[in-house]
């Protein structure tokens, strides 16, 4: 236990609640949903900076907004957590992220500037694993429905993106084709990216097509090892039960025997 928390604390990510503390657990479950709501409208900001008949403005709102949501929620979480010094010492990559969101909403356009692009993308690429990291407590017995549903969502999502994206792209259902072909990795030729822009949202749907994939797969491993797991458990209960129902038998036996 003791080497998995310095392990989580040396990537930045630490969970806000401490042993005891349940008021900033609660606090850290009721962030989740508008965080990650938040971090995921990143995405199409990042694309709205390389299209040039979509307003700027509209995207550095978005990262703004990002931002200052993450700042708020982590402000909340830090003065409930018991030592707010501490919070964000274990949370530095929230804070970093927080920066990356600002620095991206004030650098000129992605189209304009390699060097604002290359930021632009670790940024996502930061959001990317902070995502990630907010859905990881899904991987249970019962968080399969959600991951599901999280695999439908970014497929669509995907699919939408490659039919904005894309100019040989003619429709949604060739855009949900192109996006499953990728994110499987399997890659037919029938449709490639062409665009810069379309190349690029490629790699974020590999990159979110093997994390989801992943995090169905622990799931369901999980459903299973679980499920073996309580058969064992009700073996060895009904083994108990049925030694303890002998040992009451024997004792009420000797006693029968002491009374004669």
């Amino acid at each position: 236990m003791t080497t998995s928390r310095h392990r989580i604390r040396r990537w930045g990510w630490l969970p806000a609640e401490t042993p005891g503390n349940s008021r900033a657990h609660q606090i850290a479950d009721r962030w989740r949903w508008p965080l990650l709501a938040a971090l995921l409208c990143t995405i199409p900001a990042f694309y709205i900076e390389l299209l040039e008949n979509l307003p700027t403005p509209l995207a550095v709102a978005i990262y703004a907004g990002a931002a200052a949501l993450m700042a708020v929620a982590g402000l909340h979480l830090a003065r409930h957590s018991g030592e707010a010094l501490n919070y964000w010492r274990n949370n530095l990559m929230d804070l970093i992220l927080i920066v990356g969101l600002l620095l991206a909403a004030t650098l000129p356009p992605s189209i304009d500037s390699h060097a604002a692009l290359a930021a632009r993308l670790l940024v996502a690429f930061l959001t990317l694993a902070r995502i990630i990291w907010a859905i990881k407590s899904w991987v249970t017995r019962g968080g399969l429905p959600y991951l599901l549903l999280l695999s439908l969502a970014v497929l669509l999502f995907s699919g939408v993106g490659f039919w904005a994206l894309e100019p040989r792209v003619k429709g949604l259902g060739e855009g949900l084709w192109l996006a499953f072909t990728t994110a499987a990795t399997v890659g037919y030729g029938d449709l490639v990216p062409t665009t810069p822009a379309a190349r690029i949202f490629a790699v974020f749907v590999v990159l979110l097509g093997y994390a989801v994939l992943s995090l169905v797969t622990a799931a369901i491993a999980a459903r299973w090892v679980e499920s073996t797991e309580r058969e064992v458990e009700r073996d060895i209960l009904r083994d108990l039960h049925g030694q303890v129902r002998e040992l009451r038998q024997e004792i009420q036996a000797l006693r029968e025997r002491l009374d004669a």
